[in-house]
């Protein structure tokens, strides 16, 4: 039986275990339980996004009592460490993959890591190019135009001349979405020109970064003025896959678990067995070699 004293929130802000809980009494600071914290010891008990339900205090903080199970998160291996998952964010709307078109390349192979990821935990996904002004369009477009044949849509962005600009906005509006890519790629600008002042905050996070492992990051949900949450988290050096079999990447590539029912192994590693639907499909130019690649490498156990 629900208990009448707890009130349902979530959480926008983690800083020195401390957590901002939105309900509809407010933000309310609260504290996670000892008990629930020992129960995830390979994961963050609490993150970024996560539904909970809270006891207030007489003190006016609050004790987390309650985190509701996850529906999907977007997590990788907590860097240096190959046994725990470091959530990124919690029960994400959809993704939104940043990369650049120049300065710095985009990095394909992390981008392919990422989508394994919300394949895997069914986030829809949007990748952004941004600086598209430093490139010839087109050859953007061919760089990048394998994705949206495979159902991932790309939005072409500038910070500085402001295309794409309004596209983006407008696919985040009411939504929770999480904002991931490596580091350069000018996400900071790019939110500053779709709502000004945004940036502000993630920029301090990505300082806060370079500075070293002892400075405080605060993870933060950013409020859109028309409504819906930014995750923005820290540019990423390095995204090592968390929980995930070489032997099932297979599926969480689109173009790859279409053909896995017509290879005559059921174990086809696609890798050299005959008969295999998916070698023919890379023979036949049917599927993108860097693409096929990548799978390569994660099939290979290169999760990193």
């Amino acid at each position: 039986m629900p208990d009448p004293d707890l009130l349902p929130g979530l959480i926008i802000k983690a800083q020195s275990g401390i957590f901002d809980v939105e309900t509809e009494q407010g933000i309310i600071p609260s504290k996670l339980r000892g008990r629930l914290m020992k129960e995830r010891m390979e994961s963050d008990a609490a993150a970024l996004g996560d539904r909970v339900q809270i006891r207030v205090q007489p003190d006016g903080l609050a004790s987390i009592e309650v985190v509701e199970e996850r529906l999907r998160v977007l997590s990788r291996k907590a860097p240096g460490r190959s046994d725990i998952e470091q959530v990124l964010v919690a029960n994400p709307d959809q993704a939104v993959f940043v990369f650049s078109c120049a300065d710095p390349d985009p990095n394909f192979r992390m981008l392919d890591r990422l989508l394994v990821v919300s394949e895997r935990e069914e986030i829809p996904a949007l990748i952004c190019a941004n600086k598209i002004d430093l490139v010839v369009p087109r050859t953007a477009k061919h760089a990048f135009g394998i994705y949206p044949k495979l159902g991932y849509p790309v939005l072409y962005t500038s910070a500085v001349t402001g295309k794409g600009v309004r596209e983006v906005s407008k696919a985040l509006q009411g939504k929770l979405s999480v904002l991931a890519g490596p580091s350069g790629v000018g996400k900071t600008s790019l939110l500053n020109k779709i709502q000004p002042g945004l940036g502000l905050r993630t920029r301090e996070i990505s300082r806060a970064t370079r500075r070293g492992k002892h400075t405080t990051v605060v993870p933060e949900l950013l409020m859109l003025d028309g409504g819906g949450y930014v995750a923005d988290t820290p540019g990423l050096k390095a995204f090592a896959l968390w929980d995930i079999e070489p032997e099932e990447i297979d599926a969480y590539f689109p173009e790859i678990r279409t053909l896995v029912a017509e290879c005559e192994f059921s174990d086809c590693t696609h890798t050299h067995e005959p008969n295999c639907a998916v070698l023919v499909a890379v023979e036949n130019g049917e599927i993108d070699p860097e693409r096929y690649d990548s799978y390569l490498r994660m099939r290979s156990g290169d999760l990193e």
